[in-house]
């Protein structure tokens, strides 16, 4: 998976800086993921309360989860152009959530 995980996050800078968004600072990037965020809200609102909004599309399953599914897309990746931004690897995070839990955790 991290071999997955660092592919994409190349590919992903190079397509950013292709289209001159990688400019961006991580502030604005920030921005960015906050928008996204507010959309995977939205999706997650969508699977579990419904949404009851006059012109919208009532979506089924499928529809709910693909959306879901995008909009997690779209955070991760902005997280991932934040970590090359500041030189941090991803697997340095995964690697830090699974050493703060353990620790914090350890008596249980």
């Amino acid at each position: 998976m991290q071999d997955y995980l660092k592919a994409h996050q190349t590919w992903l800078v190079d397509f950013y800086q292709q289209r001159n968004w990688y400019r961006f600072s991580p502030l604005i990037r920030l921005n960015f993921l906050s928008e996204e965020l507010g959309e995977l809200s939205r999706a997650v609102r969508t699977i579990e309360l419904g949404r009851d909004h006059p012109g919208e599309k009532v979506k089924n399953d499928a529809e709910k989860r693909a959306n879901l599914k995008e909009e997690l897309a779209d955070c991760f990746d902005q997280l991932l152009i934040i970590c090359s931004k500041y030189e941090i690897e991803p697997e340095e995070l995964m690697a830090l959530s699974e050493a703060k839990f353990t620790k914090r955790f350890e008596n249980d």
